[in-house]
């Protein structure tokens, strides 16, 4: 008999047709990021040194700060994420809960026993500098000279339109 590699946990030991269902830990994971990804405040999701280190190398991780022990009937997630600033930090993590036990639950029939949500991080949305007096007035030079060009533009169109006499013909 050929040796199976352990890549997964294995849900259910008979099916209807009487084989087995495995799912890769990283499925769990990727329903879990992708769940987590939805709720309105999650600004990403933080991964550890290695996670980091993986995207630096530029792969993208889509279960970056997701972790999940799975079990024959069970399973268990930690979720690392950064919130955004302004939005209430427990309503944020019992959302993320609540949204990655219904897809795990859903997708997969394994019963999710907990979910940890560690908030790693506050984001602030960066604000817009404050331009400089220099840049002001520079600006407010570059509207005048619009402006000017458009005032002369409608006199150049009048002009267009009363055409000047031609000046007579020597023969």
């Amino acid at each position: 008999m050929s040796e199976e590699k352990k890549t997964g946990t294995e849900v259910s030991t008979e099916t209807s047709d009487g084989g087995r269902i495995i799912f890769a830990d990283d499925v769990v994971a990727t329903i879990a990021a992708l769940a987590v990804a939805d709720v309105e405040g999650v600004s990403a999701m933080s991964g550890g040194m290695v996670e980091g280190i993986t995207e630096m190398l530029g792969k993208k991780n889509i279960t970056k700060g997701v972790k999940v022990e799975v079990g024959s009937e069970e399973a268990a997630v930690d979720i690392s994420v950064s919130i955004k600033y302004g939005y209430k930090i427990k309503d944020v993590c019992e959302k993320i809960q609540v949204s990655v036990k219904n897809a795990i639950e859903t997708m997969t029939g394994l019963k999710v026993v907990e979910i940890n949500v560690f908030v790693q991080s506050i984001t602030f949305e960066q604000a817009q500098p404050e331009p400089s007096r220099a840049e002001k007035r520079k600006a407010a030079k570059e509207k005048e000279k619009e402006d000017k060009t458009e005032k002369e533009q409608p006199e150049e169109d009048e002009k267009a339109e009363t055409p000047e006499p031609e000046p007579p013909r020597v023969k």
